[in-house]
């Protein structure tokens, strides 16, 4: 917390479950690096509060509740090459400001094709799911979580985006997870 230059590379953060229980809580943390780690089976993977220009790359994100939770006052990070898979919810926010990228990554709930054979999703996709945002701000939500009008809702959603934020958005989805 309240620092600068953290790098973090090749860890393990595993079965960290509760409320207030988190892979990586990172708060008020500047120009870092979080590379080659492996997020797995915690309630969130990593929790970002007040942070900017931080590289979060080549990680595996996996079988979390949440992957990433980026709050609003979050600025200038990029999320890139990451594995995002198995998660209940990739990413999730509790503002409508964008002010982070994300590019490349591989996610096991992206739908779309990729007719050029490249690699890479010829359809934009967006991680942040309006069932998401909406636990974000009423964490009792859950209890409707798998229920057929959640599922509903994000098929909608899919089809109509208007209630998630346009910029959560990444532009160069993967089509096959990285080898990390």
């Amino acid at each position: 917390m309240f620092t600068r230059r953290v790098k973090m590379f090749n860890n393990y953060f595993e079965e960290n479950w509760g409320d207030a229980a988190y892979g990586l809580f990172l708060k008020e943390i500047s120009d870092s690096y979080i590379i080659g780690n492996k997020f797995s089976r915690n309630t969130s993977g990593i929790h970002m509060e007040g942070t900017s220009r931080i590289l979060v790359e080549k990680n595996i994100f996996e079988a979390n509740g949440w992957g990433m939770k980026i709050q609003a006052s979050c600025m200038e990070n990029i999320i890139k090459n990451n594995n995002f898979v198995g998660n209940t919810f990739d990413i999730s926010t509790n503002g409508s400001l964008v002010l982070n990228t994300f590019d490349g990554n591989y996610w096991d709930k992206y739908e779309g094709y990729d007719l050029d054979k490249n690699g890479v999703g010829d359809v934009p996709f967006r991680p942040l799911s309006l069932f998401a945002v909406l636990t974000e701000n009423n964490p009792s939500a859950m209890l409707l979580f798998r229920s057929f009008m959640i599922t509903l809702l994000d098929k909608s959603e899919k089809i109509l985006p208007s209630i998630t934020p346009d910029n959560f958005i990444d532009k160069t989805p993967l089509m096959h997870s990285l080898s990390l």
